[in-house]
Parts: structure tokens; C-alpha cells; sequence
């Protein structure tokens, strides 16, 4: 700390007077430290400084906490706003070119860093990665770029180390214990020394903490510390998983201790002050096995148009801000969804209790009232708490049945309630009339459902078809969560908005240079709108090619994100968008609903509890988190599906081509809905050459061609759970390669051949969810990252469906 010399110095110069944020420093703590952004600003002016230096720069006093200076230089060295360099002096990390972020590692060695202030991916060779792993948050000095204009990274310092512990299987090489990690991002085996396998023996899956990094010349050593389970026991998948990818799944013993004081019912002092809706005959619709409710609704025709109710569970009167339950939810980010399984953002006794809108009992609500007109324009919304009763948990099906036959069996079961649910259909009607108005996208995909035994084994996968049902709540979402959005922002209350951009100038060429093979055109000039895209998707829905062309329009989208700039929803054609309807599963809904409480019950908003800065921490999380859940379902249904597969090792089943990559074709097996990949070298005696424009191999010397859309009959040759890959060969593949490719050698020769123009396939952005209960499908021959044949390494092209509700 300061000299006694300095201390007598006069206080002008004091770093309180200086200090911007002084203020909301000593609002915030005890003893009020320097800002970051006044430690940023001293240290422009002088240049790097050791710890003392800058203390005396600043005009710290003795009463100053240094142990709180210390901390804090640290913790901006952390987040890459400082440097300490090997003198001990702290430096503004951007002013001596260097950039934080985190890595994403690829099974080829290689990897890219995403820096934390946005921009372009940072190139991360090999030799760079070898002391890494991927999600490591470190700090880099970027080039000024190759011939090709792009940056390539050079690792300054590892700032945090994302991965404390690895799930996998435990094998023996040879004497040597290695836990091979089940998340295909982790690419470096995980060494085991004999005496820290404890009990656990070759075969099994388990958790390995990580001791000792990777270096340079060496793989990460670690010790087991959880037995899992044998590799083939029912449920390992989702235990895995989850432990692979990280997922929170333990409540820790705080928030066990919060949710035993919970009340088992509504209690009276808590309707107080609520608008009482019991009366209206309010209801849910959701799947059939859903277990939690978030949402009712009620429709009534009026003179002009409808009056539309949508209550949705008033979590944040039971979740407060900085509670054990807020951090776990904060933590979590969303529920994740498995084929079999839920792992909660909330304890089970909110989100399928409390929060639930149940039938027949009370239940607190956040209640969005909308005017729609008969053009399917909400000319007024207003918001506002309630206590609700659901009148009936309604399914998909039965409504949809219902509304088909109004005079079958369903609908005079349903008698009372049929009226509501034919005004939610013109409602619907008038709203879908707005939504193509507006020219918002539209897909329509079949999903598939697993049907499981008693063994928790998949007995058959089955397409599920969206009814109208489905769309109906869909469209009854959207315009609530629209109208939540309008009404924050009016506000000026900082948020979460769900932002979807404009593709980029890149991806869009590459739609129009595809669309062009295929006799069709992307309106719009340099920037088309979404409605060019609609009339696109729209044209290829009478065409042959329909599935096609509309993969490559996801292909070209980008992926949604949380964001507290209200940026707009392109794939929706909205300029304001929000997540209001799911708090009991997506923490950004109960952010948006505690900004609606606090402008309902006009609060000043000053004493708003969120920064616009908090809320792009808390959006990044959220946006991770979300992607995190994704890569994990995936990865289990992906697992699931070449568990599945295994049984139909030889058989041969008529399929269509999915995708094309340079490196193979992925093809969708018609009858049993599973995705696999043929790789390259089994396609016949030629050399094929990949058109990236054309989507298609051709071979070189009989021009024969495998695109997107063609059928073809394919035989199962190879499932590896471990890869979760489902390789496959065109089916009359084995007679000719015993004729014209023999053996091994000629094979090689095949493969050594091939001289794909565009080794890899574009890596695709995707449209996630306007709603987020979008779930994305690949099959299993692809993993989160990229699909690979073996020793292609490739990227495979990205697959996306709809979910039903939004």
C-alpha cells in the first residue's frame, strides 16, 4: 500500500473524487474500492503497473482495503480486462493486442476461440491446443491475419479451466487407464494412474477429476472419483450425459432447506390484491405426458374481435431474487429434456406443484388480457397478477379431435368448454392471417417420438405430426410474449430479449447459389427480409424437393440468443420479442416477470433491481445453458438411437439422403427414422468429388451423383456407441466391392482418390425456437460439433425440427 510519504498528500487528487462509479460502489459495499472502469482508465494513462504502483497512482490511504484491491485486480485478470505480466505489473489487456475468450476445441486437433467481446472466431492451431481444452477461457494475441484474412491465436495465459471433471468410459491400453470422455468436445483421453482407479474396473462409465492439465507434450491426469454404472445398464445414457456436459442436477442442502417451507397450497393472504379469475373457464393444453403447466388460456368473441387470456404460472411470487431457489434457477438456466427424462430448473414440488397450473385447484398467475381484431392485430394488452382455477388439462389430440368433428363423441364430452376452444381456433385463424401478413417464416416437420419397454430400451421410434392444436397455443404464445416485450421496453426496464438475427451476406450467397441449381431465387437484394424467405419455403412446399429446400434455408439462418438489446425476432418478421410463457422452465421468463411486476405495481425505476449490464451476463449464461441442454439431449437420443440400431446389424432398409458432406452422404432410414452416414469410400468403384453448390458427390469417371433428396437403399455395417455412429453402405455396395474394390488396399487407393473441392461442409446456424420448445435432431452418424466417418473429420450439415409449442 501507499507510502506514508504519499498519504500526506494532499486528497485533491483522492480516487473517490475521481471515481464515476463511486457512488454505486459504496451503495454496494462496506468499504468502497476503486472501479473497474477508473483502474482501466488510470492504467491507460501510465501503462502497466505493478500492484503498489497503481495503489499509489490511485491515492489509496491506509484505511483502504488492500486485500479487496488484491481481489479485484485478480478478478479482472480473470474476465481478460487485465494482463500480469512476468514483472508482476497489471496491463489493459485489449492495449497490449491480446483478447479473452473461450475455445471450442475440434476432434482434428485444431480449435476456435469466441472472444468475450463478440467479433470474428480467433483460429486456434494445433501446438495451441495441446495445453488446452475445450471451454478453457484464456487469453490470446491474434495475428494480423494470413492470405486468407483469417487470425490465428497464440495462448498468452489460461485464465480458467472449464473442465474440473471428465465422464467416460474407463479403458486399458495395454496396462495403461484412461477415461475416454463421453462429451465429443473434450478430444484428449484423460490418463488414470493405477492408484487412483480406486474401485473402479475397465468397461465402466465414470467421473475422473482432473488433477493435472494438459501441457505441451502430455494428456490430463486424473483420479475416479464416481462409479457410475457398467457402459450397457438402463438409464447410463442420461447419467452420463448429464455429468459430461455438465449439468447441474444435485439441489444443494440450501435449497432443499427452502423448499420445506413451502406452503402445499395457494394460501389466502396470497390472493390478496390479485384479479380473481377463477371463474373463467381457463385451460391448459399440452402433450400427454407433460408433467408441469405453465400456461392456460381462454378465448370470448366481443363486437370487434376476440378477447384473449394467457395466464402463466407466477413463479417469481414463490422464486425471489438472490433466494437459494433463484441462484440454482440462475445456475440451470432451463429445464433439459431427455427422451425419458426431465432434469428441472425447479424442485418438483414448484414446477409439477405450487407453479403447475393443475386442474381444479387454485394457482397464482402472471395474466396477459389481449383485444384481437379480426385481422389478427392485438390492439390493446394489458398485464396484470391473478389467481386462476384451470378448468380442464386438455391434450393436443383431444382438442384437435374435437374441433374436427364438433359433433363426435370428444366434442360432446367436452361440451361446456367446446365453445371456447372454436373462438381459440378463429382467434388462431386471425392471428396465423397476421403472422403470414407480416411474412414471419414457417416449417412444418414431422418429429419422432421413442416408445420405450419396461427395460428402459426403445422398443420403435414413431413419427408425431403437429396438429392444429399445436399451433394454436404456438400462435397464442407468441403474441403474448410480443405484447411483454412491447410493455418492458415501454417501460424502460432492463430485460431479456429473445433476439434471432438477419443471416449473413455470406450464408445467404451460398442459399442463393444452392436455390439457383434447383431453378429458384431468394428475392430481397443484399438484405432479403424473412417474408423472401417465407415465399421461398412456401414455393418448395408443392415441389419434390420441399424437405431440401427448406434444409438449406435453416442451414441459413442464425441461431437465437438472449440478448437486453430488444434487436428483433427475423425468422418471426417481429421487431420486439420476449420469453414470458415458460418461467417454470427458462430463467429469462422469470426475469421478464419480475420487470412486469415491478412496472405493474409502479415502482420506481431506479430501484429496479437488474443493470442493462447484469442482464448480458445473465443472457450469455442463459444462451449457454440453453445450448448445453441441447447438446446434451442430443447426445442421448443419439445414443439411444445406435443402441436401437444395434439389432439391425446387416440389414438393409430403403432410406433418403439427408445431407452431403465431402466426406460421405447422411441418410434417413424410412422406416426406422434414424439417421446414418455413408462414408465416402463406400460409394462404389470411383473417385467422387463433392459440389459444395449443387450439394452432391459426383464421381469422376461415371458421373454418377448422391444429393440431398435422392433415394437410395442402404445396408447397416457398423454402430459405435462410443462415437455415436451409424455407419452405413448403399446396398448393392457388397457385391460390387467384392467385384471391382477387393480388398483393403484397393479400398485405400478409393479413399486416397477422392479430391473433395470443400472438404467440409458450411457449418450451418439454425433458427432455434421463437418460443424456445424447439428441439434440434441429428442422427446418430453426427455428433454436437461435427459428424465424422472415420478419419474424415469433416463437419456434417445440421439438422433442426420443430417442437410443438413455442
Amino acid at each position: 500500500m501507499p507510502s506514508k510519504k504519499s498519504q500526506r498528500r494532499t486528497r485533491q487528487n483522492d480516487w473517490r473524487q475521481r471515481d464515476p462509479e463511486y457512488q454505486a460502489e459504496a451503495e454496494k459495499y462496506g468499504t468502497p474500492l476503486p472501479s473497474r472502469q477508473l483502474i482501466l482508465e488510470t492504467l491507460d494513462k501510465t501503462g502497466p503497473l505493478r500492484m503498489d504502483a497503481l495503489a499509489e497512482e490511485l491515492r489509496l490511504s491506509a484505511e483502504d482495503s488492500a486485500e479487496g484491491f488484491r481481489r479485484r485486480l485478480g478478478a479482472m485478470v480473470r474476465d481478460g480486462q487485465l494482463l500480469k505480466n512476468r514483472r508482476g505489473a497489471f496491463g489493459r489487456a485489449e492495449r497490449m493486442n491480446l483478447v479473452a475468450g473461450r475455445v471450442s476445441a475440434h476432434r482434428d486437433g485444431f480449435g476456435f476461440l469466441t472472444p468475450d467481446e463478440g467479433g470474428a472466431d480467433i483460429f486456434m492451431p494445433p501446438r495451441e491446443m495441446e495445453s488446452l481444452m475445450s471451454g478453457d477461457r484464456v487469453m490470446v494475441q491474434p495475428s494480423s491475419g494470413d492470405r486468407f484474412g483469417k487470425r490465428e491465436g497464440r495462448v498468452v495465459e489460461v485464465l480458467e479451466r472449464a473442465n474440473k471433471t471428465v465422464a467416460g468410459r474407463l479403458v486399458d491400453e495395454h496396462g495403461v487407464l484412461m477415461v475416454v470422455p463421453a462429451n465429443p468436445r473434450i478430444i484428449k483421453d484423460v490418463l488414470i494412474p493405477p492408484q487412483d482407479a480406486g474401485k473402479a474396473k475397465a468397461g465402466q462409465m465414470v467421473v475422473a477429476e482432473i488433477v493435472t492439465p494438459p501441457a505441451r507434450r502430455s494428456l490430463p491426469v486424473g483420479r475416479i472419483v464416481e462409479v457410475m454404472g457398467d457402459h450397457l445398464a438402463p438409464g447410463m445414457e442420461i447419467e452420463t450425459a448429464v455429468r459430461a456436459f455438465g449439468l447441474p442436477h444435485l439441489w444443494p442442502e440450501k435449497v432443499e432447506k427452502a423448499i420445506k417451507g413451502l406452503p402445499k397450497r395457494v394460501l389466502p393472504k396470497q390472493k390478496e390484491g390479485r384479479f380473481d379469475l377463477r371463474e373463467l373457464p381457463l385451460v391448459t393444453i399440452d402433450g400427454e405426458d407433460a408433467r408441469d403447466f405453465d400456461d392456460a388460456v381462454h378465448c370470448r368473441r366481443t363486437p370487434r374481435g376476440f378477447q384473449l387470456f394467457v395466464a402463466i404460472a407466477d413463479v417469481a411470487a414463490y422464486v425471489e431474487r438472490d433466494s437459494a431457489l433463484d441462484q440454482e434457477a440462475a445456475l440451470r438456466g432451463n429445464s433439459a429434456y431427455f427422451p425419458s427424462q426431465v432434469i428441472p430448473m425447479l424442485p418438483e414440488v414448484l414446477s409439477n406443484g405450487l407453479c403447475s397450473l393443475n386442474p381444479k385447484v387454485d394457482r397464482l398467475a402472471m395474466v396477459c388480457e389481449m383485444r384481437v381484431n379480426l385481422e389478427g392485430e392485438v390492439t390493446r394488452a394489458k398485464f396484470y397478477e391473478g389467481v386462476i382455477r384451470s378448468h380442464a388439462r386438455l391434450t393436443y389430440e383431444q382438442v384437435a379431435e374435437a374441433l374436427a368433428e364438433p359433433e363426435g363423441s370428444r366434442a360432446k364430452r367436452m361440451k361446456r368448454l367446446l365453445p371456447h376452444l372454436q373462438d381459440l381456433e378463429l382467434v388462431f385463424e386471425a392471428l396465423l392471417e397476421a403472422r403470414g401478413a407480416r411474412g414471419a417464416i414457417d416449417f412444418e416437420s414431422t418429429e419422432t417420438r421413442m416408445i420405450f419397454g419396461e427395460d428402459r430400451k426403445i422398443e420403435k421410434i414413431v413419427p408425431v405430426q403437429r396438429n392444429k392444436a399445436h399451433r394454436m397455443i404456438e400462435e397464442c404464445m407468441i403474441a403474448a410474449n410480443v405484447q411483454a416485450a412491447k410493455f418492458v421496453l415501454k417501460k424502460k426496464l432492463p430485460t431479456l430479449y429473445r433476439v434471432h438475427e438477419r443471416p449473413t451476406g455470406e450464408k445467404v450467397t451460398a442459399l442463393r447459389e444452392f436455390l439457383a441449381t434447383r431453378g429458384m431465387s431468394l428475392g430481397g437484394g443484399a438484405e432479403p427480409q424473412a417474408r423472401d424467405f417465407a415465399k421461398v419455403s412456401e414455393a418448395a412446399s408443392k415441389r419434390d424437393d420441399a424437405a431440401v429446400v427448406q434444409m438449406a434455408i435453416l442451414r441459413t439462418l442464425m441461431q437465437a440468443r438472449y440478448s437486453p438489446m430488444p434487436d428483433g425476432h427475423f425468422g418471426l418478421a417481429l421487431e420486439h420479442y420476449g420469453h414470458f410463457t415458460s418461467p417454470i422452465r427458462r430463467y429469462p421468463d422469470l426475469l421478464l416477470h419480475r420487470a412486469l411486476k415491478h412496472a405493474i405495481h409502479k415502482r420506481p425505476l431506479k430501484k429496479f433491481a437488474y443493470s442493462d449490464e447484469q442482464m448480458q451476463s445473465i443472457g450469455d449464461h442463459c444462451s449457454m445453458t440453453e445450448r448445453r441442454a441441447d447438446e446434451a439431449s442430443r447426445d442421448v437420443t443419439n445414443w439411444l438411437k445406435c443402441e436401437y440400431m444395434q439389432q439391425f446389424l446387416g440389414q438393409s432398409f430403403d432410406g433418403v439422403i439427408a445431407g452431403v458432406a465431402g466426406f460421405g452422404v447422411f441418410v434417413q432410414l424410412k422406416d426406422l427414422h434414424v439417421e446414418g452416414m455413408v462414408h465416402v469410400s463406400a460409394l462404389y468403384s470411383d473417385y467422387y468429388e463433392f459440389d459444395a453448390q449443387h450439394q452432391r458427390l459426383v464421381g469422376t469417371r461415371n458421373g454418377r451423383t448422391f444429393q440431398m433428396g435422392d433415394p437410395l437403399r442402404v445396408r447397416v455395417t457398423r454402430v459405435s456407441l462410443d462415437e455415436r455412429k451409424i455407419d452405413l453402405e448403399p446396398d448393392e455396395a457388397a457385391g460390387e466391392a467384392a467385384g471391382k474394390v477387393g480388398d483393403g488396399s484397393k479400398r485405400k487407393q478409393v479413399q486416397a482418390g477422392f479430391s473433395g473441392k470443400s472438404a467440409k461442409s458450411k457449418q450451418s446456424g439454425r433458427a432455434a425456437s421463437p418460443t424456445g420448445k424447439n428441439k434440434q435432431r441429428r442422427g446418430p452418424g453426427s455428433n454436437s460439433k461435427a459428424a465424422k466417418s472415420p478419419g474424415s473429420g469433416s463437419k456434417s450439415p445440421k439438422r433442426q425440427s420443430k417442437r410443438k409449442k413455442k
